[in-house]
């Protein structure tokens, strides 16, 4: 069975990732593709900036957070050179993101026991990462958890189970967060290959179907309405 088959038929079984109601409450889908004139106005490369635009973006629709991401062609990956290492550059977005303040708990939704976990500390990387390994039907697959705080790294160690609901993390401030806007990005992964602590949560247009064919739409577990 594939994956993807396989998290559509457990879906309802999950817990979710963050304390929010997605039906009671309302969400803005933020937009980071070039068509969005605003963003286009923002000094990116200004974390304080940035957040503001975001805060406000939230606040003006009248959302309890900002959501968002899965393979969108963003232009704001530009404000970092971690990016922007190869011939092409990286803009495709493999995760969810929901914007929120920093101290937002982050739980599990379904037990697994800690891959990997790493404070990947270039600007406009993950920052601290924390890696989930989960089975199901005896399928092997993995949850990414990036720009939390360093706080939620102590203590953890690779092995350790966390059960589903339970909560293990929390969205960390900027800047050790990766320099970024208080949010998570959330990405399922099913092959890790040699990857540890990390993985591509943006790839370049080339890439893109070899990435998405290995991580699927991490709405399959976050159930966001209008995603």
């Amino acid at each position: 069975m594939k994956l993807t088959d396989t998290l559509l038929k457990y879906q309802i079984s999950f817990a979710s990732v963050v304390p929010f109601d997605w039906q009671r409450f309302r969400v803005k889908i933020l937009d980071f593709t070039a068509g969005n004139q605003a963003l286009q106005q923002q000094e990116l490369g200004d974390t304080a900036d940035f957040s503001r635009f975001v805060t406000q973006e939230i606040q003006e629709a009248g959302a309890l957070c900002g959501v968002g991401g899965y393979n969108e062609h963003r232009v704001l990956y530009r404000r970092s050179p971690h990016f922007q290492q190869t011939t092409e550059p990286r803009e495709i977005h493999l995760g969810i993101d929901i914007w929120a303040e920093a101290g937002t708990p982050v739980s599990a939704p379904l037990t697994g026991t800690i891959h990997s976990l790493r404070d990947n500390a270039n600007f406009g990387d993950y920052g601290p990462t924390i890696i989930l390994q989960h089975e199901l039907e005896g399928t092997l697959f993995h949850t990414l958890y990036g720009h939390l705080s360093r706080a939620s790294l102590r203590d953890k160690v690779p092995g350790q189970t966390i059960a589903a609901g339970e909560p293990f993390a929390e969205f960390g401030p900027y800047p050790e967060n990766g320099d970024w806007p208080p949010h998570l990005h959330f990405q399922i992964i099913e092959e890790m290959q040699d990857w540890s602590g990390d993985y591509p949560g943006v790839c370049s247009l080339s890439d893109r179907t070899m990435y998405l064919a290995n991580c699927p739409d991490p709405n399959l577990i976050l159930r966001i309405p209008g995603l």
